[in-house]
């Protein structure tokens, strides 16, 4: 398939893209190569070769869901700059108008 320059200005007008004439032309020559690579894919012979859904045969590699105790609330604000209570205090950034 021949790519044209009309071919890379309607596709840039649809992206709402411009280009320099050195630009569309570097496109151009980028879009022709890459399908041109497809069509070198189209080429083979793939009978017989079952479709490739996953790149390794792991399965599922996550770890046991399973709830755990958290920190204790002492230990979770022992580097608290400032607290108050149970909770982590923060100096007001939000002023009324």
């Amino acid at each position: 398939m021949e790519v044209t320059r009309e071919m890379v200005e309607k596709i840039a007008d649809l992206a709402k893209l411009s280009f320099s004439d050195e630009e569309m032309e570097e496109i151009r020559l980028d879009l022709a190569q890459m399908i041109g690579f497809v069509d070198q894919l189209k080429a083979l012979d793939l009978d017989g070769v079952p479709p490739l859904t996953h790149m390794t045969d792991a399965v599922n590699a996550w770890r046991e869901d399973r709830a755990i105790p958290g920190l204790p609330c002492e230990e979770a604000l022992s580097n608290a700059p400032s607290v108050e209570g149970p909770f982590m205090t923060v100096p007001k950034f939000i002023q009324k108008p």
